[in-house]
């Protein structure tokens, strides 16, 4: 009986080390923590897809199920935080108020932020994105406000964008910055992942909005997403099993993000949606990461052109074509506009390329950008400053975000 025992109890550690293994960059930041991590995420991924595949929930149903275990139950104002459930134009938002120096003619820099997940998952109540706001509120001596837009499936695009804009306008007026005592002329535009591709969208939206009159001084993107047309960019190919973003995931957060059949995945990872026609050809220059990257950063990767393609897919998915979605896509006299820039990138995220490409553009267009880029770093390496799972990327990350606030903000 022991002998048995022993046997299952040998063959199941055997099955887990399999699993929680992966062969990892020597570069890559405390790579054990990140495959124990990466296991446990890829885990409830893998459930949930099963659980989509048996019929019995929609494709994320279990990943949002298992989030909401992290989430802050009400708000927790600390000594130095205070912190409030609000809307703004009708959509959710937690504000993060420093009680420092509280007088009424003291006015303090106001960030509005856009959390992270695909479109799909997350939610500012979660416990890293919590600690990071309220963080930020009391390193800044700020307001921070983190606006709880609705998710996918229940919310498909333009709707999420929709909210950051809503929520946005109503932000920016003189009612609700002299209400929380913001200064107008210092408020940024911020969000990571997911959440930096509304922060993107929404400021090139503002930025043209003649009836605004109240404008973001600076955006501050960290692992933004920006486009979907090349799921092969150096950074897609060098880093798609890496965690703990796996390409083939970021491409069902697209879809799922674009109302699109899960089915499709195959077919945008071998860029068939990229067909021919003007239309296309403009977006594609925009996107051409052989002269928008730093040659550093091309390596050995060559680009992923389909001889045909598919061009159904795009009839299929039009926000693939739309800037509100892919802020990637838009025009050099649009981003002329935007203001000073921080773009956080990371050397082991399929998403790398999409902030540095937007850099390019950026300073092609007499922008000012800081691209502040970690060797060491994975895609959501800033969430884990706090938490459960910390890692030294993650409190370096977060510092050198909160300086350059300090110092444009």
């Amino acid at each position: 009986m022991m002998r048995s025992i022993l046997i299952v109890a040998i063959l199941l550690s055997i099955a887990a080390a399999y699993y929680i293994y992966l062969p990892l960059p020597s570069t890559i930041s405390e790579p054990w923590k990140l495959m124990f991590m990466d296991a446990i995420l890829r885990g409830v991924m893998h459930v949930s897809f099963l659980a989509h595949d048996l019929g019995l929930s929609r494709p994320f149903d279990v990943a949002k199920y298992a989030a909401s275990w992290d989430e802050i139950k009400g708000p927790q104002s600390s000594p130095a935080i205070r912190v409030t459930d609000t809307h703004f134009g009708g959509v959710e938002a937690q504000v993060f108020e420093s009680t420092a120096s509280y007088q009424e003619l003291h006015l303090k820099r106001g960030v509005v932020y856009f959390h992270g997940g695909g479109w799909t998952l997350g939610s500012g109540k979660m416990q890293t994105y919590f600690l990071q706001c309220r963080s930020m509120a009391e390193e800044l001596d700020a307001v921070v406000i983190s606006i709880e837009y609705s998710l996918a499936p229940n919310a498909r695009f333009p709707d999420q964008y929709n909210e950051a804009i809503q929520a946005s306008r109503h932000i920016l007026t003189a009612e609700v910055l002299g209400r929380y005592h913001i200064d107008p002329n210092r408020v940024a535009v911020s969000g990571d992942s997911a959440g930096a591709n509304l922060a993107t969208a929404v400021v090139q939206q503002m930025a043209l909005d003649s009836s605004v009159s109240i404008k973001f001084k600076v955006q501050a993107l960290l692992y933004p997403v920006l486009q979907a047309l090349d799921f092969n960019t150096p950074s897609y190919q060098q880093n798609a099993r890496i965690p703990i973003l796996h390409r083939p995931v970021m491409a069902r957060f697209w879809l799922e993000y674009l109302n699109g059949d899960p089915k499709l995945v195959t077919s945008l990872l071998a860029n068939n949606h990229t067909t021919q026609g003007q239309e296309m050809a403009s977006a594609r220059a925009k996107i051409n990461w052989t002269k928008l990257l730093p040659v550093a950063f091309q390596k050995n990767y060559k680009p992923v052109v389909p001889l045909h393609g598919d061009p159904e897919l795009v009839e299929k998915l039009p926000g693939l074509l739309d800037v509100r979605a892919a802020p990637l896509l838009a025009e050099t006299e649009v981003l002329k506009a935007l203001p000073p820039a921080y773009i956080m990138t990371c050397e082991h995220d399929v998403l790398r390329d999409d902030g540095l490409m937007y850099a390019t553009r950026l300073e092609e267009a007499g922008v000012h950008v800081t691209v502040d880029h970690y060797e060491d770093g994975f895609h959501g390496c800033l969430s884990f400053a706090f938490g459960p799972f910390r890692f030294s990327v993650g409190f370096r990350s977060f510092k050198n975000y909160i300086r350059w606030l300090k110092e444009n903000l």
